[in-house]
């Protein structure tokens, strides 16, 4: 779906006609991108994906530690290299416990499980779902989206070069790179999988 709409967009920028559409969702892909690549991550996951896990590497006692980021979870499977078990949400907590993105789950110790393979223990354990910060991005990547996109759409015009400042004659300095309030927003958010 993506962060933000080119109608979003053209509000923004003050455009009123749709010839640059194209162009636009272009650049919102672009920052988009530049946003996932610089946090390790995607704001808006929509589908479930597994993914495996090691018992006595990513477990330790009754808590499992997972590899990215999981904005929800809907299926945690132990023994998932043998006779498998699903383990449903009543006899886990998620950490932290009460809002997302999850880091890992916990076992109850009411719930008398334990992490378990058959033979494998690189296959035993899987989790379905949808793996990164959210399912749908917060209002500030939402803007940051836009912000930085629209610094795209403005720099098509400008020179390849910083133009020095020169209060006198009236020049004003167009920085190259990310805009300063796209980096702080991002630096709110961890890099990468802590």
């Amino acid at each position: 779906m993506g962060y933000a709409t080119v109608e979003q967009l053209r509000e923004y920028l003050g455009i009123t006609g749709t010839t640059d559409d194209g162009l636009l969702y272009r650049l919102l892909k672009s920052a988009e991108e530049y946003i996932e690549k610089d946090r390790g991550y995607s704001f808006e996951v929509s589908s479930d994906t597994t993914r495996y896990f090691t018992v006595g590497v990513d477990t330790d006692g009754a808590i499992l530690n997972f590899d990215a980021w999981c904005a929800a979870i809907t299926t945690v499977t132990n023994n998932a290299d043998g006779t498998t078990e699903t383990i449903t949400s009543t006899y886990y907590t998620t950490l932290p416990r009460n809002i997302g993105p999850y880091h890992g789950i916990k076992l109850k110790s009411s719930s008398n499980y334990s992490w378990t393979y058959s033979s494998d223990p690189e296959g035993g354990i899987s989790v379905a779902g949808k793996w990164g910060w959210s399912t749908t991005p917060p209002d500030d990547i939402k803007q940051c989206c836009i912000r930085l996109a629209g610094y795209y759409y403005r720099q098509k015009d400008a020179g390849v070069f910083d133009t020095t400042a020169i209060p006198d004659a009236g020049v004003i300095q167009v920085p190259q790179g990310v805009p300063r309030d796209v980096r702080i927003i991002l630096d709110n958010y961890p890099r990468g999988f802590a």
